[in-house]
């Protein structure tokens, strides 16, 4: 049986070290030091190498004393714009905070590096200095979206990390996906869902159809279900638990769910307040109200995590709140007590991945 990542290791003594990226997000650092307070006041059982300006950093610390028992300050005069190119970056980035995050891990002081920054530059930091796992092409950013499952989420990826993919990339991503949901999300037979056009088998360009093919070939041997081509309504249903894309359909479907998540609570706020009777009405269903805001808030499921480097990396929204970053820094906790890491480097190595996956009870 898998090994829920929400389940703590009874095997782990020492506290998690976790390596944050302090200078990366729109809102600034308070926002960072703020999203730490959050999750150091739910667990103690972690430590922090916080990675920036440190005249910046130590004066907010100063005010938390709790906190700031729990954090070691590595200082870094640059900052990684969301402006700068990912090749400027690999070129003159490394005295930035964001490239002394990474080699945290790198350099195993920290397990999981937490960012807010630019995402392609963080992936392409991520790769110089982690290195993909042998049997990689590319890299991917998966997610949990919420969902109608039992399990409350469905895994999507990839939603950014690169905008293209081929065939081959759309099968590795498949493989990682049903790997992170049966250790992430304890599904043990993962549902796999190719997103398309439309779910003929003859829709969809050449390399998704390619795709279509591997995958479904596959399915047996690695252990999951493949139910074909999706499409844009079956991301959050119970059809799937995997929903295996490209990089920029991934993203522009994360964005969109985001921006109609904002819209959606504005409009039912705007009514709520047209007339005395529609006032009394939210008052009344002011719970469920706020129960579903929460469940459908991009911050409270917060973090993108890199598969398919020696090292885990989880990219938070650089437009992240307080909730948002002690989001990303609780889902980076949860993989580190869990080992995620090693277990699906282990699945990955050597081109064993399908085999691993097939007979690993973790």
């Amino acid at each position: 049986m898998s090994e829920d990542i929400n389940q703590v290791s009874p095997h782990s003594t020492k506290p998690v070290v976790l390596s944050i990226d302090a200078m990366g997000g729109d809102l600034g650092v308070p926002v960072v030091i703020a999203g730490m307070h959050i999750f150091s006041k739910e667990n103690q059982d972690v430590k922090f190498i916080i990675h920036g300006d440190e005249a910046q950093i130590k004066p907010l610390l100063a005010k938390r004393s709790a906190l700031s028992k729990l954090c070691e300050i590595h200082h870094a005069e640059a900052v990684v714009s969301m402006d700068d190119k990912p090749s400027q970056v690999m070129r003159h980035g490394k005295n930035t905070s964001m490239w002394s995050c990474i080699d945290a891990v790198r350099n195993k002081q920290a397990e999981v590096a937490v960012s807010c920054g630019n995402t392609g530059a963080l992936m392409a930091v991520s790769m110089i200095r982690l290195r993909k796992v042998p049997g990689i092409n590319r890299p991917a950013i998966a997610i949990l979206w919420p969902s109608e499952n039992p399990q409350g989420s469905n895994v999507m990826l990839d939603v950014g990390a690169d905008i293209r993919a081929e065939a081959s990339d759309l099968l590795q991503y498949a493989l990682m996906g049903a790997s992170y949901a049966r250790n992430g999300l304890d599904v043990k037979r993962p549902r796999i869902g190719l997103l398309n056009v439309g779910t003929e088998e003859h829709k969809g360009r050449i390399e998704l159809k390619e795709a279509h093919e591997r995958i479904s070939e596959q399915a047996e041997r690695a252990n999951f279900e493949f139910v074909g081509f999706v499409e844009g309504t079956d991301i959050p249903s119970d059809r799937v638990d995997v929903i295996v894309t490209d990089g920029f359909t991934g993203n522009v479907a994360l964005k969109t769910a985001e921006g109609t998540a904002l819209v959606v609570r504005k409009l039912l706020s705007q009514t709520f307040k047209q007339t005395p009777f529609a006032m009394l009405g939210g008052l009344l269903a002011y719970g469920a109200l706020r129960r579903l805001s929460k469940r459908i808030d991009p911050r409270h499921s917060n973090g993108g995590v890199f598969l398919g480097l020696n090292g885990t990396v989880v990219k938070s929204h650089g437009g992240a709140d307080a909730n948002g970053i002690a989001a990303a820094i609780r889902l980076a906790h949860q993989l580190a007590k869990n080992g995620f890491t090693d277990k699906l480097a282990a699945r990955v190595a050597s081109g064993s991945m399908i085999n691993n996956d097939v007979t690993s009870k973790d």
